[in-house]
């Protein structure tokens, strides 16, 4: 367990089933029973590689990382309370906006969605969250 400044406990999450981290973060924080996750990326896990396909695959993938850090954090779609969503292009929120209701049905966690200019790896979506943890 780490040890913030503040000497409240937290601890860092880490599993192979999203990709790891690319930089200096951790896939998921959790303090007094919250998940922070950083924002997932549609990389396989595997081969750590942006998955073929536009804007649909992409979410898809993002979406299964997502939801892997959150079991990896003792969560799970029904805990996470919060998702922001960015977009290279608020073009595919359509797309987007459908396979995300499909993933967290019948849960509607808050959420933003946000055009930026660029991401990690030039991907099309990546998508942070906060959750409870069931502890």
């Amino acid at each position: 367990m780490s040890q913030s400044s503040s000497s409240a406990a937290y601890r860092t999450v880490a599993t192979p089933n999203a990709p790891s981290a690319i930089g200096p973060y951790s896939q998921a924080v959790i303090h007094n029973n919250t998940v922070y996750m950083s924002g997932c990326i549609p990389f396989d896990p595997k081969t750590m590689q942006v998955v073929e396909g536009g804007i649909e695959e992409q979410t898809k993938q993002a979406l299964s990382n997502l939801m892997a850090v959150a079991e990896a954090s003792g969560a799970d779609k029904s805990r996470i309370l919060k998702v922001t969503v960015f977009l290279k292009d608020m073009n595919d929120f359509a797309k987007v906006n459908a396979i995300y209701e499909q993933a967290f049905a019948p849960y509607k966690p808050a959420r933003s969605a946000v055009e930026v200019a660029r991401l990690p790896r030039d991907v099309l979506v990546e998508m942070e969250a906060i959750a409870a943890t069931a502890d």
